[in-house]
């Protein structure tokens, strides 16, 4: 294929459909994890300022999963092509590990869950985001993360919901004694479990990829009109000195926690930079030898060097998810602690109100899913009419409002007014980043780069994960409904440096 006959074809509404239906099984999935597991914590005992260390093994999995999987789906062709292999053992896994949630007898049975459900959803999940680069021609990439956003908003409805429905439609019992997950929930996450499977099936069977020297000639043809490959630095930092950097780093921090009895978040903290640190020694070292073969430690160099020399619209795009993804995991951690202490007057995880007001929360998450589901038909009519780098400010300007907004509504029943506001925000984060990353990004590593891109989502969990337990329990006296407010102004920064953002398609050669 040459010239013209070379550029990617669209595809149909339903092809569209097909691609990205898996999406409603990973949702899914992720919105059960995201409604429940906080209830499931607290119930088998952990305090409230100790939800955010439990709740670390989501972002540490993805850190070290996607872009392991996403340099291996852009190596991996066979029967079932380049993507698909990964959907299929990712939706396995994922099934499994949702089964056993909610049968953990004991809090670390449950917090070990959680590391292996999150890392079989991400298994999944990253070459999906690959998926849709590889399948769309960029005028296309928009509509396609569009869909996912409302497979997305749709799944976690659902999910969300489910507690609720079965204490509410089916009369399942949704209180239970101390340290025994209440059947409402129990129900849920096996009714999910089916929905990922059957779901990510969908796209499996009914969707075909296009072979490797396919798309090299739709790369090809897409740079006579623009360049997709983004500048590099001329100088790339040494591993050595990175490395020497986070190692001390890491020794600092856990020594200050054992010197001054600082929170032992920090040896999470320490643990982890000083682990970031001895990868970049072990870099270091390879580089110096001679590459024959193509096995892991190589493929891990090539992740780091991509790294180092992200495109420019990736680095800035970066800084937009940092502050995003910031206030999304202060609003999933803190959402049932702060609803139910502060507009049901309880944290006690035995008592009807603290239950009633936790299922509620389900019901707010599915809301917020609900109205990201329909502004995901509304964003590209918004972006095509602005631009996308405008589209995202605004959208993520909603979610700030909606987010500041819990501490300012005292009775529960409008709890739902801020979640517009929240799934906004929530539909152009699935959406628009990845459709001007997608644009900015060679076909060949269309998955590393986009595993590379979830450090940026998992940083900020990271961190928040480190740092709003402390924050809630010293600076809001315990009262974890602030923490949405804080995760509002995250949203807001975010939304400012959207600004800075160089989107390909605005120089496209029409």
């Amino acid at each position: 294929m040459t010239g013209l006959s070379a550029r990617k074809p669209k595809l149909s509404f339903w092809q569209i459909w097909n691609m990205c239906f898996g999406f409603l099984g990973i949702q899914v999935g992720f919105a059960l994890q995201n409604a429940n597991v906080s209830r499931i914590f607290q119930t088998l005992g952990a305090e409230v300022e100790q939800l955010p260390i439990l709740w670390i093994a989501a972002p540490l999995t993805g850190l070290l999963v996607q872009p392991i999987v996403g340099y291996l789906s852009d190596h991996t062709w066979g029967r079932m092509g380049r993507r698909r292999p990964y959907f299929l053992y990712g939706a396995i896994l994922s099934t499994l590990a949702l089964l056993a949630m909610p049968n953990s007898p004991v809090l670390w049975v449950a917090v070990g869950t959680l590391w292996v459900m999150d890392a079989s959803i991400n298994i999944t999940m990253e070459p999906f985001r690959a998926f849709v680069g590889d399948m769309l021609p960029d005028e296309q990439c928009t509509t396609g993360f569009a869909m996912q956003s409302f497979f997305i908003g749709t799944g976690a409805v659902l999910a969300s919901a489910l507690p609720w429905m079965m204490a509410n439609w089916f009369g399942i019992n949704n209180v239970a004694e101390a340290g025994v997950i209440p059947e409402s929930v129990t129900y849920a996450f096996y009714i999910g479990g089916a929905g990922v499977f059957f779901a990510v099936m969908w796209t499996v069977y009914s969707t075909k990829e296009y072979s490797p020297e396919q798309l090299e000639a739709f790369e090809k043809a897409v740079a006579q009109d623009t360049d997709r490959h983004g500048s590099k630095p001329r100088n790339l930092p040494r591993y050595e000195t990175i490395g020497a950097v986070c190692v001390v780093a890491g020794l600092l921090s856990t020594a200050a926690v054992a010197q001054f009895g600082l929170e032992k978040e920090l040896y999470i903290i320490g643990i982890g930079v000083g682990v970031f640190g001895i990868m970049q020694f072990l870099a270091g070292f390879w580089r110096k030898q001679p590459k024959s073969g193509t096995g892991f430690k190589y493929g891990y160099l090539e992740i780091m060097d991509d790294l180092f020399n992200m495109p420019q619209t990736m680095k800035q795009l970066a800084v937009v998810q940092f502050f995003s993804w910031f206030g999304l995991f202060a609003m999933w951690i803190y959402t049932t602690a702060g609803v139910t202490a502060f507009h049901y007057g309880t944290s006690d995880p035995t008592s009807a109100s603290y239950n009633n007001g936790a299922d509620w929360v389900g019901v707010l998450f599915a809301a917020y899913n609900g109205f990201a589901a329909l502004a995901a038909f509304g964003i590209p009519v918004l972006a095509n009419r602005t631009s996308r780098k405008t589209a995202h400010m605004i959208c993520l300007l909603c979610g700030a409002l909606g987010l500041m907004s819990f501490v300012l509504i005292h009775d529960p029943a409008f709890l739902w007014l801020p979640m517009i506001g929240v799934g906004i925000a929530w539909a152009s984060i699935l959406s628009v980043p990845y459709s001007i990353l997608s644009g900015a990004l060679p076909y060949r590593k269309m998955g590393i780069y986009m595993g590379i891109f979830n450090f940026f989502i998992v940083i900020p969990q990271l961190l928040a994960a480190s740092i709003l337990g402390v924050l809630v329990k010293y600076l809001f006296g315990g009262e974890a409904i602030y923490a949405l407010a804080l995760g509002g102004a995250g949203m807001v920064i975010a939304a400012l440096t959207t600004l800075r953002v160089e989107d390909r398609s605005d120089f496209m050669v029409q």
